[in-house]
């Protein structure tokens, strides 16, 4: 009986039980040659009809990164697999966008990553499995507790007969029979329907989405079917011919197997460069949700990029739904660093230089409006700067901008193409074109050109060694100075603790208490062997002329001074100073301490190897 269809407001027709399609078992595979010559490239045939785009209610991304995306690239420790679950669960975000991930069960480090991302407590992306449709994998998704499981369904006559080594029938009864022992232990079932697209759809997919939906309503547990484009070699295109039909082979599923759209999900390959088209095209024609890997990691020529799909949600749905967008340059920051992979520069989204330009024309242009030559701000949404790349083409106002872009210049901290180090580094930019160059200037080439014409923009190494004992030290005296033995500015109870922080601190040259008035009331505590060479420091009575006496003072807060050589030993030294306080916060004494700033170094680097 016709059924009537609320969102296109007429009755739809639905097959008689004379005229569902049953299954077709043949003697021999049809392997599709007319389409699918080995020799040649797969054709596009065309029957001209056409069917309307239907998206689902609602859509959303599965992830199959840790699964899919494994298999392509250097396996992921546990401790990275948790990295990306935590990325994944981000971008997202709380309305779960990304509303799955799946895992492998079969090693010990399989299961360690899934109890690790487990603990994580997150609703999205829920964790879930992939198993063969052998009982033995069953098992492991029971015993680890998770209640849906991807399950390996092949569907064209290329794996039935030719990699199973079955027909239609024994396939079928072996993939309902996994099913059905699924669903007797309260797992949801997702049946993998693996080369889709190279599959006799109304021979075998379509008879078999009728069983899947007969047993759904006998068991009230949903189950659900990936539609896997294994090859890549799905289309688009309208009246296209099945099965490389994308929206032919969606709309067949809801409206010939009568699989409600929410629980059909798209896997696509970019064999053909069609995996982010394919992907769309499937949640315009009534699929729900779109699996994916990061930056789309998978095998041969990838999976669906999922940052690409996150794009395409939002400019379908006109919504970010809770989605963080710029989560996608950390992960693409995560994999260059933690993983050392090297992501093609002009990658959309993730490429070092995605939204870079080279030409002097669209230079000039950006200077002026960067909405000129950029869709979308992409400082916002991925915190990554509109950049240039440098040729000859790129005048003075190119290297200025790459410089201000590259520092995170504003405002009076610009540099001017006017500045004079600008102009060196055009000109040494344009005698390497004229000497015969043919290739962008690298951003490496840059920065040393950079360094070289403008050194003020950069910390020297020294400097930045320096910051980091200035905090050490820092933390160190503040400490200190909180001791009552300090505070209480008597000498029997000061030297004692000293003594302990020279022995624990190889690298103070000497510590020492000086009262209000200036005078030292401790001796200078130094190092058993380095006694003698001080001796001569002891004549000095009075302090109170010294920065490191003063500054405390005057502004309460820990003094570092600048370099200077010992003049006893010559070496590279630091003084560092902090205020003594009584019980009423008033500052009654200074600490101070002599640093051998080498041997601090050396100190911090032995202690980094271990």
């Amino acid at each position: 009986m016709p059924k009537w269809n609320p969102e296109r407001r007429l009755l739809d027709h639905e097959h008689t039980k004379f005229w569902q399609h049953r299954l077709q078992d043949v003697d021999e595979p049809n392997l599709m040659k007319e389409v699918f010559p080995y020799d040649d490239v797969p054709y596009v045939d065309f029957d001209h009809k056409y069917v309307m785009p239907m998206p689902a209610k609602d859509f959303w991304i599965t992830d199959t990164t840790f699964r899919d995306g494994q298999q392509a690239r250097p396996p992921y420790t546990v401790d990275q697999i948790v990295k990306l679950f935590d990325f994944l669960h981000k971008l997202g975000g709380p309305n779960g966008v990304i509303r799955q991930t799946e895992f492998f069960l079969y090693t010990k480090k399989d299961k360690d990553a899934v109890i690790k991302c487990l603990e994580r407590g997150y609703r999205f992306p829920e964790v879930t499995a992939w198993i063969r449709a052998k009982a033995e994998d069953l098992k492991l998704v029971k015993e680890m507790g998770i209640r849906e499981t991807g399950i390996l369904t092949s569907c064209s006559d290329y794996h039935i007969f030719l990699k199973l080594k079955k027909d239609r029938r024994q396939a079928l009864n072996d993939y309902l029979a996994i099913v059905k022992a699924a669903l007797e232990e309260g797992i949801v079932p997702r049946c993998h329907f693996e080369d889709v697209t190279r599959a006799d759809i109304y021979g075998f997919v379509i008879p078999f989405a009728i069983e899947l939906m007969k047993l759904r309503e006998e068991s009230g547990i949903d189950i659900k079917i990936r539609l896997c484009d294994t090859l890549g070699v799905g289309v688009p295109y309208p009246g296209a011919a099945l099965p490389r039909s994308v929206p032919k082979l969606v709309r067949a599923f809801i409206e010939e197997a009568g699989v409600p759209g929410e629980l059909l999900e798209w896997h696509g390959h970019n064999d053909f460069y069609k995996a982010v088209i394919n992907a769309t095209t499937a949640w315009l024609y009534g699929c729900a949700a779109i699996n994916t890997t990061l930056l789309g990691y998978g095998e041969r020529t990838g999976n669906t990029p999922l940052e690409a799909m996150i794009f395409e949600y939002i400019s379908l749905r006109g919504t970010h739904n809770g989605v963080d967008t710029t989560v996608i340059t950390d992960v693409a920051e995560f994999y260059r660093r933690e993983l050392g992979d090297r992501i093609p520069p002009n990658q959309p989204f993730v490429g070092s230089e995605f939204n870079a330009t080279k030409a002097g024309i669209h230079i000039d242009g950006l200077l002026k409006n960067e909405e000129i030559y950029n869709s979308f701000n992409t400082r916002k949404l991925l915190k990554r700067p509109i950049g240039i790349i440098i040729t000859d083409k790129s005048g003075t106002a190119g290297i200025a901008y790459w410089i201000n872009t590259h520092f995170g210049l504003e405002g009076d901290k610009r540099i001017d193409k006017k500045h004079p180090g600008v102009a060196k580094i055009y000109k040494k930019i344009i005698k390497q074109y004229e000497a015969g160059r043919i290739t962008p200037i690298s951003n490496e080439e840059m920065m040393h050109l950079v360094r070289r014409y403008i050194p003020e923009l950069f910390v020297s190494e020294l400097d930045r060694m320096k910051q980091k004992a200035s905090k050490l030290l820092v933390e160190l005296v503040e400490k200190l100075v909180e001791r009552p033995e300090i505070r209480s500015l008597d000498p029997e109870k000061i030297v004692p603790l000293l003594r302990e922080v020279l022995e624990e601190h190889p690298y103070i040259q000497f510590i020492y208490v000086i009262n209000q008035d200036g005078k030292r009331i401790t001796p200078l505590v130094t190092h058993l062997e380095d006694r003698y060479r001080y001796e001569h420091l002891l004549k000095y009575e009075d302090y109170s002329d010294r920065d490191w006496f003063i500054k405390p003072f005057k502004t309460g807060k820990i003094y570092v001074s600048d370099f200077y050589s010992s003049k006893v030993t010559g070496a590279l030294c630091l003084t560092v100073s902090g205020p003594i306080r009584n019980e009423y916060e008033e500052i009654v004494g200074i600490l101070g301490m002599d640093i051998r700033f080498e041997d601090l170094v050396k100190m911090e680097e032995e202690e980094g190897e271990e």
